[in-house]
Parts: C-alpha cells; sequence; structure tokens
C-alpha cells in the first residue's frame, strides 16, 4: 500500500530486518535434519555462505578456508591482491592509518594498475588448495580480464559493482551487453547488485546463475548517505523472490537470490532466508576473524573510488576464528558466532527441512523483535540487547 509523501508523490513502505521477526510453525525438527546445502550451476555447496569480495574480508588463504568448510570465499579480483605481489604490506599500512588518512591513503595504495599475472596467480593459489576459485570483476574492467581468470582455473564469477542493470546506458557505445557476454561464458556467472523487481528480473533474464540483492546496506557502505539510493534488504530481498518466481515460470530456469550485506548476525541471515534468499553474501562478519587480512578493519570496493568514495574503512576487531564465526562452537551469545549453526537452528525451530521449505516461512512486522523484554540487555550492553 501507497503513502502520500506529499501531493505530487507516492511511496511504497520498505523494511529491514530489525523489522520483522520469523513466525514459528506447528513443528519443530532435530537440526541434524535440516539441509542448508544449496546448488549454483554445476556446483553443490555445503553453505549457502559467499565471504564477500572485499580485500579485508577474502583473500587467497580465507578463500580456501571457507571453501573447506562448504561456503564460497569470492576474491576481490581488482583489489590490493592483484595490484601487489606483496599485497600484506599494503594491508598493513591500510591498518595503520588514522580516521581521517584512511580514504585518501586507500585512494592512493588503489591508484596502482591491477596486473594481469597477479589475477591468474592468485586463483591459482585458491585452486591448489582444492576449493572453487570464485573472483569478482566490475562491469567496466570484465572484459578485460575474465580471459586470463578463466585460463587459470577460475569457476564462479561474479560481475559486481554498486548497481548493475541489464540496460546500461552509455553515450560512448562501450557499454556491456550482460546477456550476450554471460552466454559465451563456460562458468556460473552471479551478477549484481539490485534491489528491486523489475532490476532482479532483467538481471535474471541475462542468463546469470545468481542476482547479488542489497545496494548499501553494508556496515562500510556509504551509498544510501552519498547518493540516497537504496531499499531496506527485507523488501529487497522479497521483491527478488517474486522476480525469481515470475522468471521460472516464463523460462524454467531458476536463478539464484543472494542476498548481500546488512546481516551481522545469524538471526539476520535466517530472516534473509526466510524472505527468499537462497545464499547470504556477508562481509563485516567475516572481517572480524582473527584469519582476516584486514586485521580487525572492514572496507568496501566503493571506499577507494577517487572521485567520489562510498564507503568506509570501519574497525570491526578480530573477535574469533574464521571456523568460530562461521560453524562455532560459539562462545558468546550475542549472535554473532557460529552463523551457520544458527540459521540450522532457525529452521529447525520452525520446522523446516531446506532451504527452499523455509523461503515460505511466514514473516510478521515485528519493531519491537528485539527489544521486547530486554531493559536489563540493554542497560547492561549484553546479549541481544
Amino acid at each position: 500500500m501507497d503513502v502520500e509523501i506529499g501531493l505530487g508523490k507516492k511511496a511504497r513502505q520498505a523494511y529491514g530486518f530489525d523489522d520483522i521477526a520469523i513466525v514459528p510453525s506447528r513443528r519443530t525438527r532435530d537440526p541434524d535434519d535440516v539441509d542448508i546445502g544449496w546448488k549454483l550451476g554445476g556446483h553443490l555447496l555445503e553453505l549457502p555462505l559467499l565471504g564477500s569480495a572485499m580485500d579485508g574480508v577474502v583473500s587467497p588463504e580465507t578463500a580456501i578456508a571457507l571453501g573447506r568448510m562448504g561456503g564460497l570465499g569470492v576474491l576481490n579480483l581488482e583489489g590490493v591482491f592483484t595490484r601487489y605481489a606483496d599485497a600484506k604490506k599494503q594491508l598493513e599500512k591500510i591498518a595503520s592509518f588514522s580516521p581521517a588518512e584512511a580514504t585518501s591513503g586507500m585512494q592512493e595504495i588503489y591508484a596502482r594498475h591491477v596486473e594481469p599475472k597477479l589475477i591468474a596467480r592468485r586463483i591459482e593459489e585458491i585452486k591448489a588448495g582444492g576449493v572453487l576459485a570464485a573472483g569478482s570483476l566490475t562491469p567496466q574492467r570484465v572484459r578485460e580480464h575474465y580471459e586470463l581468470a578463466l585460463e587459470a582455473g577460475l569457476d564462479v564469477l561474479v560481475i559486481q559493482g554498486t548497481v548493475v542493470s541489464a540496460e546500461h546506458v552509455s553515450s560512448n557505445g562501450s557499454a556491456l551487453n550482460l546477456k550476450e557476454f554471460i552466454s559465451e561464458l563456460p562458468i556460473p556467472v552471479i551478477v549484481g547488485g539490485c534491489a528491486s523487481y523489475h532490476t532482479a528480473l532483467h538481471l535474471m533474464r541475462t542468463g546469470a546463475e545468481g542476482v547479488l540483492v542489497g545496494v548499501g546496506p553494508g556496515a562500510a557502505c556509504t551509498t544510501r548517505g552519498v547518493l540516497g539510493v537504496g531499499v531496506p534488504q527485507a523488501t529487497a530481498i522479497s521483491d527478488a523472490a517474486a522476480a525469481r518466481a515470475e522468471h521460472l515460470l516464463a523460462t524454467g530456469k531458476y536463478v539464484n537470490v543472494i542476498a548481500d550485506g546488512g546481516m551481522r548476525t545469524g538471526g539476520d541471515i535466517a530472516k534473509a532466508i526466510a524472505c527468499g534468499a537462497d545464499a547470504v553474501m556477508i562481509g563485516s562478519p567475516l572481517a572480524r576473524a582473527q584469519e582476516a587480512p584486514g586485521r580487525g578493519f572492514h572496507w568496501g570496493m566503493a571506499t577507494f573510488h577517487p572521485t567520489l568514495p562510498r564507503g568506509a574503512r570501519v574497525e570491526v576487531k578480530q573477535a574469533a576464528t574464521l571456523e568460530e564465526i562461521v560453524v562455532g562452537p560459539a562462545r558468546e551469545n550475542d549472535g554473532t558466532l557460529n552463523l551457520m549453526g544458527a540459521l540450522r537452528t532457525s529452521m529447525a525451530t520452525c520446522g523446516y527441512e531446506n532451504i527452499h521449505d523455509f523461503q515460505r516461512a511466514e514473516i510478521m512486522l515485528a519493531p519491537s523483535i528485539k527489544t521486547e523484554g530486554k531493559a536489563l540487555q540493554q542497560a547492561q550492553r549484553i546479549g541481544m540487547g
């Protein structure tokens, strides 16, 4: 139902994860009987989890670690790891910047050009770990680098920007035709981000195996403030899921909806799946790992834009091992550890056996869900309060 903003403009109400709650059903299950696996092209993945293509989150080493756990780490193929042979030195420098120096200092570091040979080397390093190699390229650079990435053994390509459309308009005539480009690739392609029904539907029609949903919800992203653009995630995911159903009905092809950003806890991830996501892409929760390359800091792909930065370097502090964050065991009670165990338990509590079943869960508007009865937790700054 539209809300009148003024006499000349109406708007839909949109909702984020903190506005909703998952309603328990009439049955429960044993968590060990719950299947949280999903399919991406010809690949079966045990965990519906992608590590964001951000330099403070995914390195070749953490991509291997995530892959061995059953997830998928996406390496930024235009980041520090493909600009510098000794990426660790640059990451240490980024972590050493004061808040006032961070943006300009990172702009200087990222001004160096990508070295094609390093793209191949990083993919080969991940493949040597015995896991799938996934890499991210922007629409502006994907033509330039994709062939080398494929030759090096890339298994999954992510074409990613703040907003990606199937109908980019450009006066210079060099716009990427996603449908033509994807049809020529022998590997699964994920595209994004988007935040609306129509954009998601158009991206699905390109032949992509997955669509990233999320514009501006990430912990390090400032797009919503800088550009005024974005849609709260619960609504954006639900709209994309509706587009998926329409596309499936019209073509018979199922396209994965991947919630990208805005999730901090296992409960957030469960809500994303219940709203219709098949998997989630997360950054800041993984940046808190002791093995994370950001050394306690997290930043996005637009943080260092040379003319209009749309991100911040935020401090997340290294709190646990990557394994503890992803699959546990948890030793904190705030929902930030054992994210996949929390998802499995949420599904079991509500009686759902797999991801597709859980997407049919009842959702309720619940603005008091995180505060009702939590006065002591809030006052003492513990738990979920």
